[in-house]
């Protein structure tokens, strides 16, 4: 499979991630509407941009549909300052506090003027206790409720401060893996803890160091212009601190090079992995503190069982696994046969339709699933019966083009609030397959979260059922669902789960993979792709699926094109 440039990619959002803050900010300061309107225009046309937003000419830049010449020459200020005077005076007038209220879920730049300007909120801190005080609600346009969600948000928000996402950590902890190995040449280094066990969330960064000069490895990590270093939580054979720029808390064990494999074991498994007795007396624990060991794969081998992959070591059943050695045999990315899950123009995505097929057919993948939010999504373009005709209509024209390669209609149907999905049964018959999604009244009870779930997967048109909880990891829990329950009827009704690959979603949560396996339900790996760049997030759902132990024969998108079209005919020549 081929991939796109991950670096290039980052730094072109982060060009439109500076544009979308200032037309934020610019709103929040009531600045003239057609001039909002310009940088949110921007930002849609640098979306569709492909090749580096960096290497790009004044001229090229301007040449780009949506681009003008005002906010071409502040693209080549960033690529040079890394920001743009504009910009920068905005934020030198707008509080920390408030850029940080931009960021709660459900409240646009008017109400955050509000909350400041008549308030007179500043920090988040300052909004939580007005919040507590019920002076939010009193405000015109705000109420109970509106203020009961600002409340909940901020209330998360506090809790995760200083987390990271998985895919946000991965570049940051590579760097600074590269830059320690750089800094302690002749040491071996090793990147370990919640990174190296696959974690959703990322609370610290962990290195095992081995050297036979800690004093001198030591000070080498003193003089790292990216780290600052915490003196009293440090000792003589660890250094702790934190990231310069982020605060992001590091820990960096320095051990003699003959414990190496030891510590790398130690720091690369959960307590209930490294604490399960596998014997009456014996635990891992006790394994390794009994002598050097020159590979983790020799400490399990003196255990008398088969080498646990860091992600597996979570304290489940893999220890019996792999005494039995009936360990599985984890899920690749190099498996996965087609993407399954995915936007166009037709509704909210940044690529049309064609331009998806084609960049998907290039990567080496065999088919592509559309699908598009249906009607009841009307903030995100959703698919009328009538669009729904006419992007079939296209789907057949580009599958005769671009033969073997297939496009499969689907559409991501909203699951209405008693469970139904949202078209005609004359409609939903002409899909390929239907993935249903929650997406609208989030604020449901695990009882009514559940039957609503389970009424949709007992439709016979749901294909996939779509992100089950509806989380966004560090911006809102998801709502409440008995989980088994819902696998069940899943099990029950044939119905395929989908691990969001999206590294805000990452739902079906790991956790629960495990107990789909055991139910005979199979998981697709999906990116839920808005733009041809989130195909690469396909790795993030492969990553998740194996932490719970997720195989290519469990996984649905690994069969061959003709396995999948097979599966959708058959599949819809039953429904009565």
């Amino acid at each position: 499979m081929q991939h796109t440039d991950k670096t290039q990619a980052l730094e072109n959002k982060k060009i439109i991630k500076q544009f979308k803050l200032a037309a934020e900010l610019m709103e929040l300061h009531d600045e003239n509407p057609f001039k909002v309107r310009s940088y949110a225009n921007a930002v849609a046309a640098l979306e569709l941009v492909e090749e580096p937003l960096e290497t790009l000419t004044q001229a090229q830049l301007e040449g780009i549909q949506g681009v003008g010449k005002g906010i071409a020459a502040k693209i080549l200020e960033i690529n040079e300052k890394g920001t743009f005077a504009e910009l920068d005076q905005m934020l030198q007038v707008t509080p920390p506090g408030v850029v940080e209220m931009l960021r709660i879920k459900g409240i646009g730049p008017k109400k955050v003027r509000n909350l400041w300007k008549e308030l007179g909120a500043e920090t988040v801190e300052e909004l939580l206790e007005a919040c507590e005080l019920d002076k939010v609600s009193k405000l015109k346009g705000f109420g109970a409720k509106t203020q009961e969600n600002i409340k909940q948000a901020l209330l998360f928000t506090q809790q995760n401060r200083g987390k990271l996402l998985y895919a946000e950590a991965e570049l940051v902890a590579e760097g600074l893996l590269q830059s320690i190995k750089a800094a302690v040449h002749e040491a071996q280094v090793e990147l370990v803890g919640e990174m190296r066990r696959r974690m959703e969330i990322i609370t610290q960064l962990q290195f095992v160091l081995a050297t036979g000069a800690p004093v001198k490895a030591h000070e080498a990590l003193q003089r790292m212009v990216e780290l600052r270093e915490d003196e009293k939580a440090s000792g003589p054979f660890a250094w702790r601190g934190w990231l310069a720029e982020t605060g992001m808390p590091v820990e960096v064990r320095l051990v003699p090079t003959e414990r190496f494999a030891n510590e790398l074991l130690l720091t690369s498994a959960s307590v209930e992995h490294l604490a399960q007795l596998f014997t009456a007396s014996t635990n891992l624990l006790t394994v390794v503190r009994g002598q050097a060991y020159t590979s983790e794969a020799d400490i399990y081998k003196s255990a008398g069982m088969a080498y646990v992959a860091p992600e597996l070591r979570e304290g489940t059943n893999e220890l019996e696994l792999a005494l039995q050695n009936k360990l599985p045999q984890l899920l690749e990315l190099s498996d996965l046969k087609g993407i399954l899950h995915n936007h166009s123009t037709y509704s909210d995505g940044a690529h049309t339709l064609e331009q998806m097929a084609t960049y998907c057919r290039d990567m080496g993948y065999e088919y592509l699933g559309i699908s598009d939010h249906s009607k009841t999504a009307a903030y995100a373009g959703g698919l009328r019966e009538g669009d729904v005709l006419r992007q079939q209509k296209e789907i057949d024209e580009l599958n005769k083009r671009l033969a073997p390669f297939r496009i499969f209609k689907g559409i991501e149907s909203d699951i209405l609030g008693d469970g139904s999905l949202d078209y005609d049964e004359d409609i939903l018959r002409t899909f390929d397959f239907i993935v249903a999604s929650i997406h609208s009244t989030l604020n449901m009870d695990e009882q009514r979260a559940t039957a609503r779930l389970i009424t949709a997967i007992e439709n016979p048109y749901t294909t996939m059922l779509g992100h089950p909880t509806g989380r966004l990891l560090l911006r809102r829990e998801g709502y409440p669902i008995n989980h088994k329950m819902v696998i069940d009827a899943c099990a029950a009704n044939n119905v395929i789960i989908e691990i969001n690959s999206n590294p805000w979603r990452l739902d079906l949560d790991w956790r629960y993979v495990q107990y789909a396996l055991e139910k005979g339900v199979m998981l697709s790996i999906n990116p839920d792709a808005h733009h041809t760049s989130g195909y690469d997030d396909m790795k993030y759902g492969v990553l998740v699926g194996r932490k719970g132990g997720l195989t290519k024969e469990m996984t649905f998108n690994a069969k061959s094109l003709e396995e999948v079209e097979k599966y959708f005919r058959e599949r819809k020549e039953k429904i009565k």
